[in-house]
């Protein structure tokens, strides 16, 4: 590999299940009520244009995002779930994952370029940290494409001056792995920095498989 590309919630955050699960806790969310509406607007087999994959794609502001989710969903307790701000309380709980961040500055010190390909889901981004951290970085909503489609993956492949088969990919979603493979990419999916760090071992040297 001559370059890893990593995606952010879930990859270099905690994961994701953990934040979500964070927040419904906190709002007492109907988790059978959020889950419909990941079915109904974000599963593999849901037509192009759903609200999820407009707001990806910056053509839905977070905003009206936030009034169309609130509307589907339905708490415990018969609280009204109120959508201003909604993205940023779903998201207070992300936190930055240092192990992986130490990986990514390991990989840019062994001579690899790092880059960030994100679907942003209204989420912020530690911008000063990305940029000093990574060659590229590639944001849903700022291309006004998203993964797991091709064109994504292409302008980061574009981005970082590479061809697929020389770089890795990192994403905890497995439709945005298999996104990733059928444009020729190194594809993994991402559960942990000590298991990451192993798969990536045999494709870089000098990377140590375990922390030393």
């Amino acid at each position: 590999m001559d370059a890893v590309v990593f995606d952010f919630g879930g990859v270099l955050t905690n994961p994701l299940d953990e934040v979500l699960a964070r927040w419904m806790a906190r709002e007492a969310i109907d988790p059978e009520s959020f889950t419909r509406v990941l079915k109904q607007w974000y599963s593999r087999r849901v037509a192009p244009g759903t609200p999820i994959h407009r707001l990806e794609t910056g053509h839905l502001p977070v905003a009206e995002f936030n009034v169309l989710l609130a509307a589907e969903l339905s708490t415990v307790d018969g609280s009204v779930v109120a959508p201003d701000g909604l993205m940023d309380r779903v998201y207070a709980g992300m936190l930055i994952d240092d192990e992986m961040v130490a990986l990514v500055r390991e990989l840019r010190a062994l001579g690899l370029k790092v880059a960030l390909l994100s679907n942003s889901w209204g989420n912020s981004y530690p911008r000063p940290l990305l940029d000093s951290l990574l060659d590229a970085v590639v944001i849903s909503e700022e291309v006004g494409l998203r993964k797991p489609e091709a064109p994504i993956y292409e302008l980061t492949l574009a981005r970082l001056g590479l061809p697929a088969d020389r770089v890795g990919f990192l994403d905890d979603s497995q439709p945005n792995v298999d996104g990733a493979a059928a444009v020729g990419m190194k594809a993994f999916l991402h559960r942990d920095a000590a298991s990451t760090r192993a798969v990536l071992a045999p494709h870089i040297n000098g990377l140590a498989e375990v922390y030393g």
